[in-house]
């Protein structure tokens, strides 16, 4: 059994696999639009001309996969609840994503050293994804 996130940008879905690409170097995988799609979504369920908002894609960051999509196309993604955990091996690698993820963001916890971690931080970034990155030991 595997646990994957699902997360829905509700039209921003293009914009966050880019961004997620540059900032944490995620390998996008598929991208399915849902004018590609077999099965066309029940009538009503989009706003009219989404046929290319996401339906359905993955992306890879480290060993883990999160999935993604435009769901509803609202315009209005809202994420609440719980964050995106980001476990790295070191500080350096830590004030990296920190830092990278924060563009447009605001931070909710300044990054920095804790009786738990070498570097704790958290964030929500720009389109509203907590997020909560984590220098679990140095590498030596």
């Amino acid at each position: 059994m595997t646990v994957e996130p699902y997360l829905f940008f509700e039209g921003r879905c293009e914009d966050a696999l880019k961004f997620y690409e540059q900032a944490l170097g995620a390998k996008i995988g598929m991208v399915l639009k849902y004018k590609d799609s077999p099965d066309k979504p029940p009538e009503g369920m989009l706003p009219p001309n989404s046929g290319d908002k996401v339906m359905h894609s993955e992306m890879q960051i480290g060993e883990s996969r999160i999935f993604c999509s435009d769901g509803g196309c609202s315009g209005s993604p809202t994420f609440g609840g719980f964050s995106v955990s980001l476990s790295v091996k070191s500080a350096a690698e830590a004030e990296q994503l920190f830092n990278a993820l924060m563009e447009g963001g605001r931070v909710t916890m300044p990054l920095g050293k804790t009786f738990f971690s070498l570097r704790f931080g958290m964030l929500t970034d720009k389109f509203g994804v907590d997020w909560m990155v984590n220098a679990v030991q140095e590498m030596k």
